[in-house]
């Protein structure tokens, strides 16, 4: 008997306790010891931030620039297209910062130009795809700008296409995530920035097949101490004024995630840092469908709708699905519905008949509302009205009648009084 008391005071203190001190699922992201001097994480797919660091200060990109230049390489060339090797090309780029890669006077394809620029970060590279896309590198980097701002950059200002240090040279790691996450949208940039080797072939200026392109981001390598079993890209950076920069992409079951750091002290800083920030964004994060597509938001009365028909069901034209924090996971969102002016019968289904915005963690998400049945106009008021005229009518018609006719009747009267004393 004792040791059942035991046991059943046990239960029951370990049932308070989990009470009074519950189990935590959201880790804070003010503890992250993010050593780099600016960072950042973001959700790929609704590019909502999820963690920063000094994200809006200008800071030197280095070769992380590279990937505003495959962007726009991919966004105006074919990938079979041939561009050739130029002496500005080469000349342009600065003593310490040649790989020797490309040959004066080469033709290549723009395909293997891009893993040549994303893998082992060739600046004449870079330089050969801005001639070839703009006719100078000048152009090339006002491309860079105009292209920067309709992606919604605030604080980007590019002078080349391969970060050579230039102090106009500048972004912040929230600019470049937005460039990042753009890139990644297209599917030949993601195979590219996630392929760990590539050779390049032969060519005109070039007989032997022995240039092997090995990337620098050791996220992908595995034989690295810094690999990352979920990295799928994307590119480093270093000069000495911009120290090591890596901007990086992730995806584990549902969520694909991108972080920037620049500024960091040493390599292993940039990587420890790159893997904390991934690692906090899977544990700490997750995916949450606000609404589905053709899912009932409300029901409502229709005005001059049949009896049958004059409940509309209120249904999302498409779905919102955003990335919260594990603790609130479970919590509903109501939504906020603005129908269209003077809605009422009839209404055909999936017109567009309002909208519904949904407020999570500061952020408004709008959709379309369409109908999701018909509703019918109801014509019992105007029947009730016709009656109701028909029977005013027949009632102003009717009175007259009545006194002529009584007046018909005193009048006949008359006459036969008359009569009366006349045949007397």
């Amino acid at each position: 008997m004792k040791f059942k008391k035991l046991i059943l005071c046990l239960i029951a203190f370990i049932f308070a306790l989990s009470i009074i001190l519950p189990v935590r699922s959201f880790a804070d992201g003010n503890n992250l010891n993010i050593t780099s001097e600016s960072a950042i994480l973001i959700d790929s797919d609704t590019g909502k931030v999820l963690y920063d660091k000094s994200a809006y200060e200008k800071h030197e990109p280095a070769s992380t620039t590279k990937i505003m230049t495959a962007l726009l390489t991919l966004e105006h060339c074919k990938l079979d297209d041939v561009a050739t090797v130029t002496s500005e090309a080469i000349t342009s780029v600065p003593s310490g910062y040649s790989s020797d890669l490309l040959k004066m006077g080469e033709e290549l394809s723009i395909k293997d130009l891009l893993y040549a620029l994303l893998l082992p970060s060739s600046n004449e590279a870079a330089n050969v795809l801005a001639i070839h896309i703009a006719g100078s590198i000048d152009s090339f980097a006002s491309m860079m700008n105009t292209r920067a701002i309709e992606l919604g950059c605030k604080n980007t200002h590019f002078v080349n296409p391969n970060g050579v240090h230039d102090e106009e040279h500048y972004t912040t790691a929230y600019d470049l995530a937005l460039i990042a996450r753009e890139a990644m949208k297209n599917d030949t940039f993601k195979q590219i920035v996630s392929t760990v080797a590539y050779t390049l072939p032969s060519s005109n200026n070039y007989s032997r097949i022995d240039r092997n392109l090995i990337t620098t981001n050791d996220l992908i390598k595995r034989q690295s101490e810094n690999y990352y079993e979920y990295a799928i890209g994307i590119k480093t950076g270093f000069t000495t004024p911009a120290k090591n920069c890596l901007v990086a992409a992730a995806k584990k079951d549902d969520k694909t995630l991108i972080s920037v750091v620049l500024g960091a002290n040493t390599d292993d800083d940039r990587y420890s840092n790159t893997k904390t920030l991934l690692n906090y964004g899977f544990e700490n994060f997750s995916k949450k469908d606000i609404v589905k597509t053709n899912d009932i938001v409300q029901t409502i009365d229709v005005k001059n709708a049949t009896s049958k028909t004059k409940n509309l069901n209120l249904v999302a034209e498409s779905g919102i699905n955003t990335i919260v924090t594990n603790d609130k996971i479970n919590d509903k969102v109501e939504p906020t519905v603005t129908l269209n002016d003077n809605l009422q019968a009839p209404i055909k289904k999936d017109t567009i008949v309002g909208t519904a915005t949904y407020t999570v963690d500061n952020i408004q998400y709008t959709i379309n509302l369409k109908a999701g049945n018909d509703v019918k106009k109801s014509y019992t008021l105007y029947i009730v009205i016709g009656v109701a005229i028909i029977a005013l009518i027949l009632i102003l018609f009717e009175k007259p009648s009545k006194k002529r006719n009584k007046k018909s009747t005193r009048k006949n009267a008359g006459n036969r009084y008359n009569g009366y004393y006349k045949a007397r």
